[in-house]
């Protein structure tokens, strides 16, 4: 697989019926080994290793309902009170990071109003805060640890 801008470790790989599989750390499942899912492990391992984001408060395929319609964040971390603070969206690192995608993590934004969203194509990570307050939203320089958040 593809080299990430992210910390490497020991990442949990076999082969079922010819698939790769990985091992979902939260989820305790091995899940279909894509280009998307090697970024979401390698992600997951940044907050948990370097951020200090507590592996239990992050939830991987968390299904939402929006506009009737049922969707998916790919991960939501919450803070101690189980409220949800952050919506992380990723995509394969062959996939630039479009205005599309963007749109996509605020239409999930309805529904769970966080204050933060981060994107991530493995290469590159991009975090805003929002402010409900005045309607706006800013882009951080980095993702911030889990005690800042």
């Amino acid at each position: 697989m593809l080299d990430l801008n992210l910390p490497p470790f020991d990442i949990n790989i076999k082969k079922t019926n010819n698939r790769l599989m990985v091992l979902d750390r939260l989820r305790r499942k091995y899940v279909a080994l894509t280009p998307e899912e090697w970024v979401r492990q390698h992600f997951i391992n940044y907050l948990v290793t370097s951020k200090d984001y507590p592996q239990s408060l992050i939830s991987n395929e968390i299904q939402i309902s929006l506009n009737n319609r049922k969707k998916r964040c790919d991960s939501v971390v919450y803070d101690r009170e189980l409220t949800p603070i952050v919506i992380i969206e990723y995509k394969a690192p062959d996939v630039n990071i479009t205005q599309d995608v963007f749109d996509q993590i605020v239409r999930y934004n309805i529904v769970l109003k966080v204050k933060y969203l981060i994107v991530s194509n493995g290469l590159n990570h991009y975090c805003c805060k929002m402010d409900y307050d005045t309607q706006e939203f800013c882009y951080l320089p980095d993702i911030p640890r889990y005690g800042e958040l």
